[in-house]
C-alpha cells in the first residue's frame, strides 16, 4: 500500500476514487460516475452512500462537492483512531474470551501434562518463557530483582511487557536493592512503573532473583550465585507458596520506594521548553498518546521524558508530579 493512498484512513478503493473526482470535478453529478470510474453502479452508490455518512462529501440539487483534504484527512484519521483504541482495549482484556473457550471444552478431556518442576538452562529460553508468563498474567506479577542496574536493552525490552500487565489490570509488586536507585536509567524506569501503577519497595536483604505470576508459577534461579546457569520453573504448589511467603517477609520490611527517591535536581531548576510541554500535556491529557501527539513527538520519547521529569520532581506518581510542579511554578 502507498503512502498517498487513503486505505490507510479506512476508505475503501472506490470510496477513494469518487472522493478524488470529486476534487477534480467539484459539483459534478454523480448519476454517471460510476462509467467514469469503472465501478459498478451498485459499488459506486454504495461508496457515495458513506462518503455521505462520514460527511466528507457535501451535495446540492444532484451535484456534489468533495471536503477540504485538510479536513477530511483529519477526521477519518480521528476515527480510524478511536477504532484502533477500541479494538487495542478489546485485545487487554482477554480473559472473557479465555473463560468461554475454557468453558466448551469436554470435561472428560486429558489435561496437558506440565512438569510441576521444570530444569530451564537455555538463556534465551527462559527469556521467551518470562515474556510469555508475563503476556498472559491475568492477576499479579510478584519480582524480586537483585540488580543493581538495568541496561538500556533490558528497560526497551521490560517496558511493554510491563506496561501491558498493567492496562489489563494486572498488579505489580517489584523488589529491588537500594543501589538500583543510585544508576539514573533505572531509577527513572521504576519511577515510570510507580506512576503507571506498579508497587515497588526497596530492600538491603534483597539477595535472590524471585519471580511469581498469578500465584501459580515461580521462577527462581538453579544457582542464586549464577543466574547464567539458568532456571526452575515451578508449579508445584508447595514450592511456589515457600517462594511466596519468602517475598512476602522481605516485602513486609522493605522500605517504600516513593520515601526514599527525592529530588534530583535542585527547587530552582529551569525547564527547557520541551520539558514545559510535555509537563503541561501530562497535567492536562487523559492519556499518553494524546499527550504525545499533543506535544509533537513519538509515544516512546514522551514517556521518556515524562520520567525523567518525575525523577527531577522525586514524585512517586504523576499526580504527585503535578503538585510538584505547581508548588514550584512550573505550569
Amino acid at each position: 500500500m502507498e503512502a498517498r493512498e487513503m486505505r490507510v484512513l479506512g476508505l475503501s478503493a472506490a470510496e477513494e476514487h469518487v472522493y478524488r473526482h470529486l476534487l477534480r470535478n467539484p459539483g459534478a453529478q454523480l448519476d454517471d460516475v460510476h462509467i467514469l470510474l469503472r465501478h459498478s453502479v451498485d459499488t459506486v452508490r454504495a461508496a457515495v452512500d458513506r462518503l455521505r455518512a462520514l460527511q466528507i462529501i457535501r451535495e446540492d440539487g444532484g451535484a456534489a462537492w468533495a471536503g477540504e483534504p485538510q479536513l477530511v484527512v483529519a477526521r477519518l484519521a480521528d476515527q480510524r483512531l478511536e477504532d484502533l483504541y477500541g479494538e487495542i482495549r478489546v485485545l487487554t482484556h482477554l480473559g472473557p474470551i479465555i473463560d468461554a473457550l475454557t468453558r466448551d471444552m469436554p470435561v472428560t478431556a486429558a489435561p496437558e501434562t506440565v512438569p510441576t518442576v521444570e530444569r530451564i538452562s537455555d538463556l534465551k529460553e527462559i527469556r521467551t518463557r518470562l515474556d510469555e508468563l508475563s503476556f498472559f498474567a491475568r492477576t499479579e506479577v510478584l519480582s524480586a530483582e537483585p540488580y543493581d542496574a538495568l541496561s538500556v536493552e533490558n528497560i526497551e525490552h521490560a517496558r511493554p511487557l510491563d506496561m501491558r500487565c498493567l492496562r489489563r489490570g494486572v498488579i505489580i509488586r517489584n523488589l529491588v536493592r537500594p543501589a538500583a536507585l543510585e544508576d539514573p536509567p533505572t531509577a527513572a524506569y521504576l519511577t515510570e512503573l510507580a506512576a503507571a501503577g506498579a508497587r515497588i519497595r526497596v530492600s538491603g536483604e534483597l539477595t535472590e532473583l524471585m519471580l511469581v505470576y498469578d500465584q501459580h508459577t515461580a521462577l527462581v534461579p538453579i544457582d542464586p550465585k549464577d543466574t547464567s546457569k539458568g532456571a526452575l520453573c515451578a508449579r508445584e504448589t508447595g514450592l511456589v507458596t515457600t517462594i511466596i511467603r519468602h517475598f512476602e517477609r522481605l516485602w513486609d520490611s522493605a522500605d517504600e520506594f516513593s520515601s526514599l527517591t527525592g529530588p534530583a535536581e535542585p527547587a530552582g531548576a529551569e525547564l527547557s521548553e520541551t520539558q514545559r510541554k510535555v509537563l503541561v500535556s501530562m497535567c492536562s491529557v487523559g492519556t499518553d498518546e494524546a499527550g504525545a501527539r499533543a506535544s509533537g513527538m513519538a509515544l516512546r520519547t514522551y514517556r521518556r521524558h515524562i520520567s525523567a521529569l518525575m525523577q527531577m520532581l522525586g514524585a512517586g506518581n504523576r499526580a504527585h508530579a503535578a503538585l510538584l510542579a505547581r508548588e514550584r511554578g512550573w505550569i
